[in-house]
């Protein structure tokens, strides 16, 4: 991973705190690694602190108490941290974007919580803009297309940093699809409010995603990623559906989403874990 010598130089490393959210933990922990991985190659110090839902899910059903209560979990459990990375859009967007709507005009919490949103970033943008990154050391055979997740690209501006560094993995090649920004049909609760219209969304994307003649599919949030495979999976479409950061760690030999885990994977696995 290429980084400017000005950081490289730097005294300290700054202790970055890895929000790895829920979907991570629970259905694909190699994106936490990868994460880390890269974190570690961009000069930070990484810990991963004892950890709960950013309260996204409750904040979008209109409970504000219990997403209230999260929120400040989650300060507590990372204020103290130099910066505060997660590998979604999604999830960075909720605290950043949201927090400070839920601590509206109490003063005891307002700068304590616009301090703390200042220094949320969602991954492959904190690598960019933050700690210059501009180059990976990975590999990927074969041609991926990128989806822009909406929290990530509307919340967030993430759209450039990804494709500047997937441009630097060794043997990918990058392609479009038509409206790469246009919603998968996700939406976390959305999906299960109105799996109608949600499906017809998603049937639309697979069907860019497709056109595209990529062989992989890749994005900055899990939630997305499980929408479309699972999209692409019943349509029986061989795409592989992967996490961008998984890409540009080098941990492409990880099964894709929805695929069995091989022997060989799993011992990289093992490897990334110590």
């Amino acid at each position: 991973m290429t980084v400017p010598p000005s950081l490289d130089a730097a005294l300290s490393p700054p202790r970055v705190g890895l929000f790895c959210t829920c979907l991570v933990d629970t259905i694909r922990p190699s994106v936490g690694f990868a994460a880390a991985k890269l974190l570690e190659e961009a000069g930070c110090e990484v810990e991963v602190p004892l950890q709960t839902c950013c309260g996204q899910p409750a904040f979008n059903s209109g409970d504000r108490a219990t997403s209230r209560a999260l929120a400040e979990q989650v300060i507590s459990a990372f204020e103290n941290f130099d910066y505060v990375v997660a590998p979604s859009g999604s999830c960075a967007g909720m605290i950043k974007a949201h927090y400070p709507e839920l601590f509206t005009g109490e003063p005891d919490w307002t700068g304590r919580v616009d301090r703390f949103c200042a220094k949320v970033f969602e991954l492959v943008s904190f690598l960019v803009d933050v700690r210059g990154v501009t180059h990976v050391d990975a590999a990927y055979p074969g041609t991926a297309t990128y989806h822009d997740s909406c929290s990530g690209l509307r919340e967030l501006g993430v759209k450039g940093q990804p494709r500047r560094l997937l441009a630097s993995v060794d043997g990918l090649a990058l392609v479009e699809m038509q409206d790469a920004d246009t919603c998968c049909g996700f939406g976390g609760t959305f999906c299960v409010k109105y799996p109608d219209v949600s499906n017809a969304i998603v049937e639309k994307k697979a069907a860019n995603i497709v056109a595209s003649g990529a062989d992989t599919l890749l994005a900055g949030d899990l939630g997305c990623l499980m929408n479309m495979a699972g999209k692409l999976q019943r349509e029986g479409r061989a795409v592989a559906v992967r996490h961008v950061a998984e890409v540009l760690a080098g941990m492409g030999a990880e099964p894709a989403l929805g695929m069995p885990a091989t022997v060989e994977a799993r011992a990289e696995t093992a490897r990334a874990k110590r």
